[in-house]
């Protein structure tokens, strides 16, 4: 008896999704409710489950097909009915015709090694191991495709479970994909700058233990004595960033050449930068040639030799595409003002250590501007508000983006439902959520539904900018350079620390007295922060 697997409900207004990955192959063994494959919406992800016991019989939508809510997923032969066993071989043998032949022997491969009982399986262990795939893992949300960025492991090297293969890069964030037993990376199928879908191939391994004895026993004499030379930096597991390992690798610099800085010697980008400009110091400061080299011809030809061309990554072509999307889309605008911060600096000055001794994290600024934000944004609810069509849509709750540059470029975390958090939770997690981003690490739920944004150009001395919508938001707020001004107080000038506030809007949504009035609330929060406390 054949059990039909179909396409769940998908949620409100979604009709259709994408076949992701199927966990499964014809002829493995499932159980009821485990995992067969995940669909990928417009908003959502979505786990199939089997809905008996049995073995999967055959896949009817593959990879990448788009199905409609309710169409036909696979079909499950059930375990223990009569004469299950007898029809899953002829609908076997008709898949094995309907099947690309590397399909069909994955689907042989997989069926093989549930069998426990194989007397040749601990020979396979000796000669090699078993190969298995290493695929492509889920990239989140939306996202359907990735570039393969760098391979840290080369054909032949031996790896161990779980130690980094590769690192790829989505339009959003950058992924790393472990490896999933120990064994030898027998063939790399996706070198680094190719594209790769979710779900795809991206090497083979061979696993067991005499498939790493065999990978290293191959490696060269040369490389041996290398790494029998090279000291562990630390007795512990340390995992560099992402884009350290990268840049170590573009500059032909191993780890032991450079020193980490981040958590129990964890190297940084800035690292790997800083022992490149030692390097290249040294390198400078041998001897020069006597005769100084004739300048160089005037011409294009000439200039072009001495340019360096990079192909840009997908993040950076994701921010530049979504950028120049919201000043065509948007008819933005932006509005100006000046607070003066000495309320707020001295009662950060007071409070601060015990601040910091009581929630074991600092007080900064961005809590006493993401409180008024969300004052602000309570009585000018169209700023937090967005356009769908022809509807607009009022958030009754406040996701707040908080712009944060990385080495590979600008990403923006939400604090989610940051209106009914406390200064310390708010500080916290923004904490977090700017380590994550600097290494990397941020995942595709932690940069989505932002309802407005915070951008401090502030940090990297700013006075005055224009900052740019983040869509389908209305507003996005601009912090700049605290500096000390003369300004007139009661009849005197005095010196006071001043900070021009820039709110850039959608003024399709958002008419200038709401625009101005909500920079204007804001203003009188930092400038009187009681204010805060009496919701006033």
């Amino acid at each position: 008896m054949s059990t039909e697997v179909r396409v769940p409900t998908l949620g409100e207004s979604v009709t259709e999704a994408t076949v992701a990955t199927w966990f499964k192959q014809p002829g493995d063994s499932v159980a009821v409710d485990e995992m067969l494959c995940e669909l990928e919406t417009d908003k959502v992800t979505v786990e199939v489950p089997s809905p008996v016991d049995g073995k999967l019989d055959e896949i009817v939508a593959k990879e990448g097909e788009t199905v409609g809510v309710d169409a036909l997923l696979a079909v499950v032969a059930e375990a223990g009915h009569a004469g299950a066993s007898t029809e899953m071989e002829p609908r076997k043998a008709q898949h094995k015709e309907d099947t690309a032949p590397g399909q069909e022997e994955k689907a042989e491969a997989a069926a093989e090694t549930e069998t426990a009982t194989k007397p040749d399986k601990a020979s396979d262990g000796a000669t090699g191991g078993d190969a298995i795939d290493v695929m492509v893992p889920t990239l989140g949300e939306s996202v359907t495709e990735a570039t393969v960025a760098t391979w840290f492991k080369a054909e032949g090297d031996s790896v161990e479970q779980d130690e980094m293969l590769c690192e790829l890069e989505t339009d959003k964030v950058s992924v790393e994909v472990p490896s999933p037993a120990r064994g030898v990376l027998s063939k790399v199928l996706k070198a680094e700058g190719d594209t790769v879908e979710a779900g795809g191939k991206l090497a083979v391994l061979s696993s067991g233990e005499g498939a790493a004895a065999s990978g290293a026993a191959s490696e060269t004499p040369g490389k041996a004595a290398a790494e029998a030379d090279t000291p562990a930096r630390s007795g512990k597991d340390i995992e560099d960033a992402p884009s350290a390992k990268k840049l170590m690798a573009e500059k032909g610099l191993s780890p032991d050449d450079v020193t980490g800085t981040g958590k129990d010697g964890r190297i940084m980008k800035e690292d790997v930068l800083k022992a490149d400009a030692c390097s290249s110091g040294d390198a400078a400061a041998a001897p020069a040639p006597a005769a100084k080299a004739a300048p160089r011809a005037a011409s294009p030809a000439a200039d072009a030799d001495r340019e360096e061309r990079v192909k840009m990554t997908r993040l950076r072509q994701t921010i530049a595409r979504r950028l120049k999307d919201a000043q065509n889309t948007a008819a933005m605008l932006t509005t100006y003002n000046e607070v003066d911060m000495t309320a707020v600096m001295e009662l950060r000055s007071e409070y601060k250590e015990l601040f910091e001794k009581k929630h074991g994290v600092k007080l900064g600024f961005m809590s006493f501007f993401t409180k008024a934000c969300c004052h602000a944004l309570n009585e000018v609810p169209e700023v937090n508000a967005e356009i769908d069509g022809t509807d607009v849509v009022y958030k009754n709750f406040v996701h707040m983006g908080i712009a944060v540059g990385t080495p590979s470029g600008l990403v923006v975390p939400v604090v989610r439902d940051a209106d009914a958090m406390s200064f310390a939770t708010i500080e916290k997690t923004i904490n977090e959520l700017g380590r994550k981003a600097r290494d990397g690490k941020l995942s595709m739920a932690e940069m989505q539904g932002g309802t407005f944004t915070i951008s401090n150009g502030g940090v990297y001395g700013s006075l005055m900018s224009s900052p740019i919508l983040n869509p389908p938001q209305s507003g996005i707020l601009g912090m700049h350079k605290i500096q000390q001004r003369p300004m007139v107080m009661d009849g005197n000038i005095v010196a006071r620390p001043m900070m021009y506030l820039a709110l850039s809007y959608d003024h399709r949504i958002v008419d200038g007295k709401g625009a101005v009035t909500f920079l204007v609330r804001v203003k009188e929060a930092l400038e009187d922060p009681r204010r805060l406390l009496m919701d006033l």
